[in-house]
């Protein structure tokens, strides 16, 4: 292809479903390029994929790359003033963010599409001449330590590094990626090297125009991008470097055929099996991999998982390739075990062997790769259009692996059946060829070693071929066999047209047992449907009792569907079940060919449900562990809970629950089943390639299986019964603040929430909050994060809760207290009083225009439509033309509203300031915690210390889930036929 030009335009496969148009071009200094023309989309986005990770990092100097991923994007030599592009981006609708993986390094953003040209030349700037200056380097040498340090008790992290730990110590995939204090300045100085200066060598090696892919997203037509790229990305130095893939093996004889047993921090048992394979994006249109971990990690009868759970042995099990390179991968077994399994864990090895036995005799099957590739293949065409920035991400990733042809496909869409190549691969997963990890907190104080970079406690042993033959000798099969053909695969993918193209939900049917939103799909033309039934029940939180018990009934449900909603899940069609504190919600979504299937199935195990005593002690196990764990959480999620216990009215502990749980037996759920379903109301919503009268019949159907009959499971809920959802009204002029130690005394960090309180939903002071915590928000991050590095976890966002807004500021930090990150928040409200004061009036008109831009942007799928007008139901608000009613409140602000708003709510010492600062202290501050308990209160502030007896003494908002019997159904025949 000519550089630069269109002259011989490549094929790039796309969905039918496709609208969007594609071009590659090859720019003169090499960099290679996709554009993508989307006049209807509202964002625009760009991603640049560099084939460098910390694969690359030199020795001695662990987390380089990923050190430069934070140092690139702080300023260039056209735009010098720090965090100027974050700012743009930010106050222009759109987001930024990177990421470091093992052999690439990935930068993107997206943005209102009129804003566009701007941004994508001040990202350019950032591969043409950054600055990376000297000031920023010891601040992002901070934030990378802050990020490891958030990263220090994550399992995911810890078992991950064990896995490299135990490879070659001369190969890249040995190494430590993410980087620290230590490996970046501790490290380096000591052996005299300047990190900055190896950071600027680091990029002058690897940041070179004929290695990158960039992939833009733009509204305009293809030409015109295409000219717009080639003015500001020609720029991007060429220096003509070459890509050398690791291609030697990082498992030698040694790191095979091991069982290591490793501590973790958090409660349970899990079992990782891991072979080394050939990758998959070698036969990427052969699937191999894709081909074993669909027959592997298969949950129907038969299955590997199936007979586990049935044994008692496993909670959850999933499998499938985990890529390390270009040329080399590993293919890995990852199994939740009960107590009961970890007792079993040479017989849990044994049926996972067992079952590949079956395979490798049952050989390659054409049937099922046949039935494998059409899923695939109708989930690629049919597929939802997501966020611009995702999209573009993906397909930059995917720039480095496949040919322009298959750039949007990947690996997806296997089509190539090779009994020979899925047969290879089957015969990597040996015992000759294993390494096993187990997991489990049994084995603390019985290990020997410890992995450097995190702390995990392990032990190693050699284990034989023989060995785990010996365990398949003595273990039965169960019964293993292969899945039977999936009868969920859609075959229907017609689209109904709707003549009426409606806009918003209407109310299709109302009785004394539910109410029925409807809204047909008039803007995606896909063959799917959603469907949300929420059941109201009053008993499901009365109690701690009582929520644990609805949460053991929801889990129970889908431990009894599962393999055989397995299926449905595989072909495209989902569910899922949820509890809440009025009840549990049932939500179907997919392909709606075969979607009633589906959700009567799930309404006949929920009226028919009995409780067989050996899951239930299984599933009371698993909440037992999961409640254990609860003390291990980020400590900024530990201040968000005690936020939401605080402010909500019907909520309790955790450690409430935790307490009842170990006394609850089959007998009580027994009897507890029954008055759950005892009075009832279902709020339906229907959405999608539904037809009116389907989804009346639908909804009769549920009702009838419910509330008719002889004796009926339930009744009618009196007026005095409907559920409402209500927080407490804060004081204005009080700050109140709640502190607590971390639940992990092994956790250094701290977290701070501070919540404020604004208003009940009402669409002028909306926007208003809204506008200042877009305004606010970028800065608060630069002032907090970047320029004082109180922590790497730091947001400023918008709060509903129950149709109350406000908004709050989170921080996790390890070098400061809660408090001190209060002084200063309040510190950066006064800095930014007079930034407010000093924007000029074409400043704030733009981030008005911004803001309408957000609110306009256009539903991309079902799924977002959905949630949209759900939370409008859900909440009891129904006020489905709110973005209309914003835009238009948006249009009257004037900057001076914005600064009274401000000053009336936001600033310190605003008269109508109702905050709650919520206080948790890490183990390295915990003699703060304790002046925090004896130091005076200042004046307006108040300490809660006790939380049930503050939520109590404080009045409530009213509840937006009135009674609507005013609304009346349409009538269905006259509205859609």
């Amino acid at each position: 292809m000519a550089v630069g030009s269109v002259e011989e335009p490549v094929e790039i496969f796309k969905a039918r479903s496709d609208k969007r148009e594609y071009r590659r071009i090859v720019l003169q200094n090499c960099l290679e390029v996709l554009l993508i023309s989307d006049p209807e989309t509202d964002k625009c986005a760009a991603s640049m994929d560099v084939p460098v990770g910390y694969y690359s990092d030199p020795k001695g100097l662990e987390g380089l790359a990923h050190f430069l991923e934070h140092m690139l994007f702080y300023a260039s030599e056209k735009y010098p003033v720090e965090n100027s592009y974050s700012k743009y981006i930010t106050q222009h609708g759109g987001s930024t963010n990177a990421f470091t993986s093992s052999e690439n390094t990935n930068f993107h953003f997206d943005i209102n599409a009129d804003c566009f040209e701007e941004a994508l030349d001040r990202f350019a700037q950032f591969f043409v001449k950054p600055l990376m200056s000297p000031d920023a380097t010891t601040r992002e040498i901070k934030a990378v330590d802050s990020e490891n340090q958030n990263n220090l008790l994550s399992d995911g992290h810890r078992v991950y590094q064990l896995q490299k730990h135990l490879s070659a110590k001369d190969h890249p995939y040995h190494k430590f990626g993410t980087g620290s204090w230590d490996t970046l300045e501790v490290q380096p100085k000591a052996r005299g090297l300047n990190t900055r200066e190896e950071l600027l060598k680091f990029y002058e090696e690897n940041y070179s125009a004929n290695l990158m892919h960039l992939v833009v997203y733009a509204k305009d037509c293809l030409d015109k991008a295409q000219t717009l790229v080639q003015s500001i990305f020609q720029e991007v130095p060429n220096t003509n470097r070459s890509y050398s893939p690791v291609t030697d093996q990082p498992c030698k004889s040694e790191h095979l055929q091991i069982l290591v047993r490793a501590v973790p921090i958090k409660q349970g048992h899990r079992l990782m099996i891991v072979w080394p394979i050939i990758p998959g994006v070698i036969y990427y249109k052969e699937g191999p991999s894709i081909y074993l971990s669909h027959l592997i990690g298969h949950e129907g009868e038969g299955s590997l998982f199936y007979i586990l759970k049935k044994l008692g042995w496993a909670t959850s099990l999933s499998a499938g390739e985990s890529s390390g390179g270009h040329h080399f991968s590993f293919f890995e077994v990852y199994i939740h075990l009960t107590d009961a399994g970890h007792d079993h864990f040479e017989d849990v090895v044994a049926l996972l062997f067992k079952y590949i036995d079956l395979l490798r005799q049952a050989g390659a099957c054409k049937w099922i790769f046949d039935e494998l590739s059409a899923m695939s293949e109708t989930d690629f065409h049919y597929q939802d259009k997501n966020s611009a920035i995702d999209y573009v991400v993906d397909v930059a990733s995917n720039m480095q692996f496949y040919p322009p042809i298959d750039w949007l496909v990947g690996s997806s869409l296997p089509s190539r059946f090779s009994p020979d190549i899925i047969e290879a691969v089957l015969n990597e997963l040996t015992p000759q060829n294993v390494r096993i990890f187990w997991v489990s907190t049994k084995f603390d104080g019985h290990t020997d070693s410890m992995e450097p970079w995190y702390g995990t406690t392990y032990s190693v042993e050699k284990i034989t071929s023989s060995t785990i033959e010996q365990w398949m000798e003595k273990t039965p099969d169960g019964n293993l066999h292969l899945p039977v053909p999936n009868m969920f695969v859609p075959t229907d993918l017609s689209f109904k047209t709707v003549s009426n193209k409606m806009n918003f939900p209407v109310l299709l049917r109302k009785s004394p047992y539910s109410r029925l939103w409807y809204k047909p799909d008039t803007l995606f033309s896909m063959p799917k449907g959603y469907i949300i039934i929420d059941f109201s029940c009053p008993q499901s939180g009365s109690s701690p009792e009582s929520i644990v018990l609805t949460s053991i009934f929801i889990r129970l449900l889908m431990d009894y569907l599962n393999e055989y909603a397995y299926y449905a899940e595989i072909a495209g069609l989902g569910y899922w079940i949820s509890s809440h504190y009025n009840g549990f919600q049932v939500t179907v979504s997919g392909y709606n060919h075969k979607m009633r299937v589906l959700l009567e199935k799930v309404i006949d195990k929920i009226t028919n449900f009995k409780v067989e005593p050996d899951r239930f002690f299984v599933i009371k196990e698993l909440f037992t562990k999961q409640y254990q764990n609860f003390k291990f959480q980020q400590p900024y999620e530990q201040a968000l809970y005690y936020c939401s216990l605080i402010l909500r009215e019907h909520a309790w502990s955790w450690k409430d629950e935790l307490e009842v749980l170990p006394n609850l037996e089959v007998d009580d759920l027994v009897k507890f089943y029954p008055l759950l379903l005892s009075r009832m109301f279902l709020e339906c919503y229907i959405a999608g390639n539904i037809d009116s009268k389907e989804a009346v019949s639908m909804i009769q159907h549920i009702e009838d299986a419910f509330y008719k009959g002889a004796q009926p499971l339930s009744r009618a809920l009196f007026v005095s019964e409907h559920p409402s959802s209500r927080i407490i009204r804060l004081e204005e002029s009080t700050n109140y603040f709640y502190a607590a130690e971390g639940l992990n005394t092994s956790d250094e960090n701290s977290a701070l929430v501070h919540y404020i309180q604004t208003h009940p939903d009402e669409y002028i002071k909306n926007v208003k909050r809204q506008l200042f915590v877009l305004i606010a928000k970028q800065p608060a991050f630069d002032q907090l994060r970047s320029v004082e590095q109180l922590g790497y976890i730091t947001s400023l966002s918008r709060t509903s809760d129950a149709g109350v807004c406000g908004m709050q500021l989170i921080v996790q930090s390890s070098v400061k207290d809660p408090r001190y990150i209060e002084l200063r928040f309040q510190a950066f409200l006064k800095m930014l009083e007079s930034q407010l004061h000093d924007m000029s009036d074409d400043e704030f008109k733009r981030k008005v225009n911004a803001l309408i831009d957000i609110k306009l942007e256009k539903f991309k799928n079902l799924s977002e439509e959905t949630n949209y007008f759900w939370w409008e139901i859900s909440g009891g608000t129904l006020r489905f033309d709110r973005i209309e009613n914003e835009v238009a409140a948006l249009k009257l602000i004037t900057k001076t509203d914005l600064i009274d708003f401000f000053n009336e709510y936001v600033n310190v010492g605003a008269p109508k300031r109702k905050s709650l600062s919520l206080q948790v202290f890490g183990s390295s501050h915990s003699s703060e915690f304790k002046a925090e308990k004896v130091d005076p209160v200042e004046p307006n502030v108040v300490q809660i210390e006790d939380i049930f007896s503050f939520r109590r003494s404080r009045p409530l908002y009213p509840s937006f889930r009135g009674d609507i019997s005013r609304l009346k159904a349409h009538d269905a025949e006259h509205q859609w036929d």
